[in-house]
């Protein structure tokens, strides 16, 4: 959505070394690389010969958060906000990010759409909250006045009969919609204004024999669905009714002799799942289930070492959605902030609300986490974690 403001100078050949002691032969991380990649997506994007901007043009609501989270962990707010032009035109781009959100409302439904004239979505609302979030934005007027109708758009898509909520008005359930849903209101200081309960009640209906999640009820596991599962049941109080070792097996066996981590059994590893799998693995406190120094090893090699940006797998073309879970996942590891210090007080990633945290601590957000620790039961292992103090836990 947005250009690179001329006066913001990026440093594009910044290679920072990820120190691994355990591991050989580890790739740099180009930090640099990586912010001009992001900062430079948007122009590419909006080119109107652009098929990439054609095909992705549904959900840029999404990319733009991808974008802005990736950022947020390399960079400080304030150079976000001059590089992104998050609150402030950039030179080149008339409105801001925030601007443009605004805009993409629909009026009709109450919830935002994936882009300007979009049917409103649970998805895209989520990732239009968050990115308002990131913006610190949410007290803008201009959203304040729609901040009702918005909660009434997300309670709307809950279904009395089971809990579970529907994407739009047209019906799809999926326990992403769910996550979406519980998140969004969470952010919003309204939770009240659904049935939690059920919802929570919903998401362990769709729990398989495996310890994993599907979309819906009998449907087959996948990581990706786990974490919005074990997100939506933190944020709901409900982790003590998880089988957590099963989970945590099953999705210890998602790795693969790459390193990397795949969704389901019998696939190939992809980057998209160091999110999608550590995030739960770090809820749980598991973490240490898997071999992690791989696991980073296999993201650095998904790099593009000449334009920046990080694909699914090695050797492939790089992607925001690739990006933006490769770094995050290595938020998560703990190797991002060894690589880059300055970022380490104030830019890491909240597992449950995909935020940097401190943006969730600044909005007094809580949900759940696991302290794995021998001879305690679940629900002293439980806590109500305050994400200035989780990081530590979750490496324990």
């Amino acid at each position: 959505m947005t250009t690179t403001s001329s006066s913001t100078s990026i440093d594009k050949t910044q290679k920072v070394s990820l120190q691994v002691p355990t591991t050989t032969d580890v790739p740099p991380f180009f930090a640099g690389l990586h912010t001009s990649y992001i900062a430079g997506l948007a122009e590419k994007l909006d080119a109107k010969t652009s098929y990439e901007g054609a095909v992705t043009e549904h959900l840029r609501m999404s990319g733009v958060y991808w974008s802005l989270t990736a950022l947020s962990l390399l960079k400080s707010p304030e150079e976000v906000d001059v590089i992104m032009g998050l609150t402030a035109p950039t030179a080149g781009r008339p409105i801001s990010i925030v601007d443009w959100v605004l805009q993409c409302y629909d009026n009709r439904s109450g919830g935002f759409g994936g882009n300007i004239g979009h049917d409103g979505h649970l998805l895209y609302t989520l990732s239009a909250i968050q990115i308002l979030a990131l913006a610190d934005r949410l007290q803008d007027e201009r959203f304040l006045n729609l901040k009702e109708s918005v909660i009434d758009f997300v309670a709307a898509r809950q279904q009395p009969t089971d809990g579970s909520f529907t994407g739009d008005e047209w019906g799809e359930i999926d326990t992403r919609f769910t996550y979406c849903a519980l998140s969004s209101l969470s952010i919003l200081k309204a939770l009240d204004r659904v049935n939690v309960t059920q919802a929570a009640d919903f998401i362990l209906s769709c729990r398989n024999f495996d310890g994993g999640f599907g979309c819906t009820i009998g449907a087959e596991s996948h990581a990706g669905q786990v974490f919005t599962c074990v997100g939506a049941l933190s944020i709901a109080k409900s982790l003590h009714k998880l089988d957590a070792d099963l989970l945590g097996w099953w999705l210890a066996e998602r790795q693969c002799d790459s390193g990397g981590l795949n969704g389901r059994p019998e696939k190939q590893a992809d980057v998209c799942y160091s999110w999608w799998i550590l995030s739960v693995l770090s809820i749980t406190g598991r973490v240490s289930w898997i071999n992690r120094d791989k696991l980073a090893t296999f993201i650095l090699k998904c790099q593009d070492d000449e334009d920046g940006g990080i694909a699914d797998r090695p050797d492939d073309m790089a992607d925001i959605f690739h990006t933006f879970f490769g770094i995050s996942g290595l938020s998560l590891l703990g190797h991002l902030h060894a690589a880059i210090p300055e970022c380490a007080p104030f830019r890491q990633i909240d597992p449950v609300y995909a935020l940097p945290t401190d943006v969730v601590q600044k909005l007094g957000l809580q949900g759940q986490i696991m302290v794995a620790q021998e001879g305690d039961s679940v629900e002293e292992r439980l806590q109500q974690y305050d994400t200035l103090t989780s990081q530590h836990k979750l490496f324990q």
